[in-house]
């Protein structure tokens, strides 16, 4: 695929908290695709470490454009990087994640072959712990009506969207009450009412096993609780409502028992250091 220079402004927005060690590859990903009319947003959370100093050697590139707030969660820093852009089509990347080459240039072709389609996503290479390992053949992408499948797994990754501004309009922003599950909220909220598009090729280099995720540092199930509330709130279809509603009562349960075993952890430990202490 030849490099693309014209078509419609791709906005992307990389949210970035203290992630000097990948930001500048996840930056670099985006600048070098074969898409030309694109715009780059990199906000940074309110982070302490060098991203400020890498930021500013990268933003000799026009493109690039780096916003700083104070520390108000993953959710605050997309939204006002969505508010900043001026494009109709809009990208995420997190700022652990890379993109492959052609990702950008195979949805804005596939946005324009379908102009009814909100929303259309890619296949992902995974890499944990600097090894690439195989998804399970449950977190594939897939295309069309993924509401249910959604509702049990997060089927839909920021790094590896497209999606239309005016889908925004429509359903809203990022939950900034939200700290984790965030995304999950989105979707739900967006696959209620639409179909997946879907680029059946990996075009999206997704990183994990690294501390700092923010899975790492919050209870999900917390937070998914509070989404599939929201959602159980919205005109289901009966199917739907069901679906949602098992699934809360399942997640309410894995977090009381998460809760629960914090608690018991919490209360031993206090006790041996009683032990200790006399």
């Amino acid at each position: 695929m030849g490099s693309l220079k014209t078509g419609p402004l791709v906005s992307v927005i990389i949210p970035t908290y203290n992630r000097a060690a990948t930001i500048e590859r996840a930056v670099r990903s985006v600048l070098d695709q074969d898409y030309v009319p694109l715009e780059l947003i990199v906000v940074d959370d309110g982070g302490a470490d060098e991203t400020p100093g890498l930021l500013a050697a990268l933003a000799t590139d026009p493109r690039l454009t780096v916003l700083r707030q104070d520390n108000r969660g993953v959710s605050a820093a997309r939204n006002l990087g969505i508010k900043s852009s001026q494009g109709p089509l809009l990208c995420f990347l997190d700022s652990d994640d890379e993109w492959l080459p052609g990702k950008l240039a195979a949805q804005v072709e596939f946005m324009a072959a379908n102009p009814l389609s909100p929303l259309v996503q890619t296949q992902e290479r995974w890499i944990r712990n600097g090894r690439r390992v195989n998804p399970g053949r449950k977190h594939l992408k897939r295309a069309g009506d993924i509401f249910l499948d959604s509702v049990k797994l997060c089927l839909i990754s920021p790094s590896a969207v497209m999606l239309r501004r005016s889908l925004l309009d429509e359903v809203g922003l990022f939950d900034e009450t939200l700290p984790a599950a965030e995304d999950y909220d989105l979707w739900l909220r967006i696959l209620r009412l639409h179909p997946a598009g879907l680029i059946d090729r990996e075009l999206v280099i997704r990183y994990g096993g690294h501390p700092d995720q923010l899975s790492a540092g919050h209870s999900l199930d917390k937070y998914r609780v509070a989404a599939l509330e929201k959602i159980l709130g919205e005109d289901l279809t009966p199917e739907r409502k069901r679906a949602v509603s098992e699934e809360l009562e399942r997640r309410k349960a894995i977090y009381l028992d998460g809760a629960a075993k914090r608690e018991a952890r919490v209360q031993a430990a206090g006790a041996q250091l009683e032990k200790v202490v006399e």
